[in-house]
């Protein structure tokens, strides 16, 4: 046999190697549920039986095709994220009026800015309690009333006690509802399209700080802006609460409080049991959790203690906590916050600034739509590895743009900072998205709402103290010290500690995540040096097919 014979049958096996690795995967899944799918059914059809004797609730939708519900579901939960969004960004709007209306000093002005974080920490702590206690879909009406009311005292708002109550109160909500939505959603979707539903929160949020510019934009030269500005969430906060009262709960919490018949209803209702995978799931679902209620109820009466134990939920809650820290203190919300001000800053006016925050808005939205699309396809180790250096680059622009003078050359410096705040607000909106996937598919069903409160309120006080200190810390390291020295340094920091600690997810169920935080950390590190050598030995080999379409 030749040279180019080899070349072509080589160039042939790798161009069908993520295809023959995808049906091996498929066909082993086939041949152990067809082993035991006269048992599944059994199990199943025993649940179907009960069903007469149950009680069918007044508000309960149901749809013909079940994953039409899937969707229905994840939408509206998802407005959760809008506004989050809508309320970040809504006072960076604010900003350029309220304090002056309010004799706010800079200090106070700070306080306001950071109420909404330093509250979403708070709401953080309540998260485990209630989602334990009530359950996801009671934790997210919960949520959209603390938004109601925060969002009207904000707008009603006469001195800095009731404007920085409203933030507070508002933030709270922020903290509930941002740890339970991606919980809800990650415990009630199939394993294939998790990670993209979940990146669909993040995509609201993005979306949401849009509309928060364009809200701002549309009321700039309306008398009073600041209180249309700031009263504007209530009409999403209305609309998911409504929404909220007709969605089911998470079949996951359901088993977890065993109602097993309950949770069969809802996966009925929003993934059915048509397909194999589906019935699989379930099963081994309801196994898991029953498992770990049993061993909880005869060893365990602080739960929680098992972080501190148990290493396979160690490993799990300091992997998740990194990478928040690593998405918060790159800076991005302290940039949101203060878009507006920041666009002043390089030349442009006041109404200038509040049009020209849409440009960073709308790059961070439109940045979250490639990891709602392809995460599951590509993996999260891949897509974190991916996106931290682009976002990296574009803090290079930024502090570029810095340096040059305002006053001899304002068309580059605004051009280079524009450029570079585009590249960073897009990279970091597809690299968000794991901020709230990892935390919300890592920890053990048991652990699931006490880890997430660990996460959730890591997020909350690392945006409150980036955000509180940002005018101080950009005094003290000068702006392209802040961006690059600060910022830049970090997500490097980050960069290697992904390449080394960070596992692959994909398209595994829940159930399956565990068994990969059940190996040593020494494990997880040497697969992932093997990993990223042959990505590496792939670059130098030109076979750029296996780089940029890893096997699913």
């Amino acid at each position: 046999m030749d040279g180019t014979n080899e070349v072509d049958l080589e160039t042939k096996r790798e161009t069908m190697e993520p295809e023959t690795e995808g049906i091996k995967k498929d066909l082993e899944l086939e041949a152990i549920g067809t082993a035991n799918e006269a048992a599944m059914d059994a199990e199943l059809q025993q649940l179907e039986e009960r069903l007469s004797t149950r009680k069918k609730p007044r508000r309960e939708v149901t749809f013909a095709n079940p994953a039409v519900f899937t969707y229905v579901l994840v939408g509206f939960a998802s407005i959760g994220g809008l506004l989050s969004g809508l309320d970040q960004s809504l006072i960076s709007g604010a900003n350029l009026y309220m304090p002056n209306d309010l004799n706010l000093s800079s200090n106070m002005a700070s306080l306001v800015n950071s109420g909404m974080p330093l509250g979403a920490v708070a709401g953080a702590f309540i998260l485990s309690p209630v989602n334990e206690y009530l359950g996801r879909r009671q934790a997210i009406i919960w949520a959209c009333i603390l938004y109601t009311l925060g969002a009207a005292l904000e707008a009603g708002a006469i001195d800095f006690g009731m404007m920085f109550a409203g933030r507070f109160i508002l933030g709270t909500g922020v903290g509930l509802e941002g740890g339970t939505v991606p919980i809800y959603v990650s415990e009630s979707v199939p394993k294939k399209i998790r990670g993209n539903l979940v990146s669909l929160y993040q995509f609201n949020i993005a979306l949401g700080e849009v509309f928060g510019y364009v809200v701002a934009a549309i009321f700039v030269n309306v008398p009073g802006n600041w209180r249309y500005i700031l009263g504007s969430s209530l009409l999403f906060s209305t609309i998911l609460l409504v929404a909220m009262f007709f969605l089911p709960e998470s079949p996951r919490y359901l088993m977890h409080k065993g109602e097993e018949l309950e949770a069969y209803v809802v996966w009925k209702r929003i993934r059915g049991f048509d397909s194999l995978e589906a019935k699989l799931e379930f099963l081994g679902m309801k196994r898991s959790v029953v498992m770990e209620n049993e061993e909880q109820s005869q060893t365990k009466r602080y739960p929680w203690m098992d972080f501190v134990t148990n290493p396979r939920a160690r490993r799990a809650i300091v992997y998740a906590n990194i990478m928040v820290f690593l998405g918060q203190f790159t800076g991005v919300n302290a940039v949101m916050y203060y878009m507006s001000v920041l666009m002043s800053a390089i030349g442009f006016n006041d109404k200038e600034s509040v049009f020209m925050s849409l440009v960073g808005g709308g790059a961070l939205m439109l940045g979250t739509i490639p990891a709602v699309l392809y995460m599951e396809r590509f993996g999260r180790r891949y897509w974190a590895n991916t996106m931290l250096p682009g976002f990296f680059i574009g803090l290079v622009f930024v502090g570029v743009g810095y340096q040059i003078p305002l006053d001899r050359y304002p068309k580059a410096a605004e051009g280079l900072y524009l450029t570079g705040l585009i590249l960073y607000m897009g990279f970091f909106g597809s690299y968000a998205c794991l901020t709230w996937v990892i935390p919300s598919e890592v920890f053990p069903t048991y652990l699931r709402s006490y880890g997430m409160t660990t996460s959730d309120a890591n997020l909350f006080l690392c945006s409150f103290i980036v955000t509180y200190n940002f005018t101080q810390m950009m005094d003290s390291m000068t702006r392209i010290g802040l961006t690059l020295g600060f910022y830049g340094g970090i997500a490097v920091l980050g960069w290697f500690y992904q390449i080394l600690f960070m596992p692959e997810t994909k398209n595994k169920s829940l159930e399956e995540i565990d068994e990969i935080f059940s190996t040593p950390t020494s494990v997880i590190v040497r697969e992932n040096i093997k990993n990223t050598a042959q990505v590496m030995r792939d670059l130098a080999s030109f076979r750029w097919k296996r780089v940029f379409y890893p096997v699913a």
